[in-house]
């Protein structure tokens, strides 16, 4: 009997064989796994956005996403005077019981995202500097934000969990980690800080059966480490050209699946099939194997890093052909939208 959706990604996530690669392209239609929905209090005044955390966002020309250019807090003294979402509101999940009765018609993987679920939150309330200054100069104030911030995403879980229980699967986040050389801290600092509230966030969604899944841009090769110790199931990676290939599979392979693609700096922006089927090639040989660890997804904007869906639509035969050599079976049949 096929197997479904959510019992191939689990599979991938256990170890366990999966009848071909997971996949989580919603651009072709292509997707095993589905959202339920997050609504926030972000609002708009006077045409720019303020996020639910009190943040300042601004977009340059190009488009993306943009970035946190007002912070809240002048200091990360100044945490008291963070207005904390709240996770309890009823309006929050107001929708999602129609999402989780479509997941399961279709037999899919549910995934709740949490957007900068620590690190990258601290930051966007404090500042880059100050907060980096303040893990080393001020550390009792940088615990009272980490801590206050933990609590949050904790009660966020926690409401999924009494709303909706095991129907979630689990848990997306991101905390971007690194440059194009190494993480931003060292990893003493990271363990000491960091590791005891990502375990204590991460340890509150397997409480609640969910699976734990982590995005984080940069040169993050130690930190991976730090997320399998945390309890982390699924690490998203779109550079593994930066991370470097090898050395991630000599490392990590088989003690954490993978979520990744050809990489969205080095190879999809020059749009070259030799290059990204290498790249397919090369993550079949260390990161991938038959018994699963591996999650083929998008990069969700394209246009950001300069990849049409003609590229899109080469990469995901490429990846195919690699779900055929390794599982016997390729990827579903993509669905070509016009415009």
């Amino acid at each position: 009997m096929p197997q479904s959706s959510f019992e191939i990604i689990k599979a991938a996530i256990q170890f366990k064989g999966p009848e071909r690669m997971p996949v989580r392209m919603g651009c072709f239609k292509c997707d095993d796994t589905i959202w339920i929905p997050r609504p926030s209090a972000d609002r708009i005044e006077n045409g720019v956005k303020i996020d639910e955390w009190g943040c300042v966002w601004e977009q340059s020309e190009l488009k993306n996403m943009g970035q946190v250019t007002g912070h809240p807090l002048a200091d990360i003294s100044e945490h008291w005077k963070v207005k904390v979402p709240d996770y309890s509101e009823n309006w929050r999940y107001e929708d999602c019981e129609a999402i989780f009765k479509t997941a399961e018609n279709n037999e899919k993987y549910t995934q709740v995202g949490i957007f900068m679920v620590l690190f990258e939150r601290m930051h966007s309330l404090a500042g880059f500097e100050n907060t980096l200054a303040g893990l080393l100069a001020d550390k009792a104030n940088a615990e009272a934000l980490a801590d206050k911030i933990a609590a949050a995403h904790i009660c966020l879980v926690r409401n999924y969990q009494e709303r909706f229980g095991k129907r979630l699967h689990s848990f997306s986040m991101s905390d971007d980690w690194g440059t194009q050389q190494a993480a931003f801290i060292s990893m003493d600092l990271w363990y000491d800080f960091f590791f005891p509230r990502y375990k204590k966030i991460f340890d509150a969604m397997r409480e609640g059966g969910q699976d734990v899944w982590v995005h984080s841009c940069g040169k993050v090769n130690e930190i991976i480490q730090g997320y399998i110790d945390s309890g982390v199931n699924v690490v998203n990676l779109q550079q593994p050209r930066a991370l470097g290939i090898e050395e991630i599979g000599r490392r990590y392979r088989g003690k954490i699946s993978f979520e990744s693609l050809a990489d969205i700096q080095a190879t999809l922006p020059k749009a070259k099939r030799d290059l990204i089927a290498q790249d397919a090639d090369d993550l079949a040989k260390h990161w991938m194997s038959p018994k699963g660890g591996f999650i083929f997804s998008d990069y969700g904007d394209g246009e950001a890093i300069g990849t049409s869906s003609e590229t899109k639509i080469i990469m995901y035969e490429e990846f195919s052909r690699i779900s055929e050599e390794i599982y016997g079976k390729p990827l579903p049949m993509p669905v070509l939208l016009s415009g």
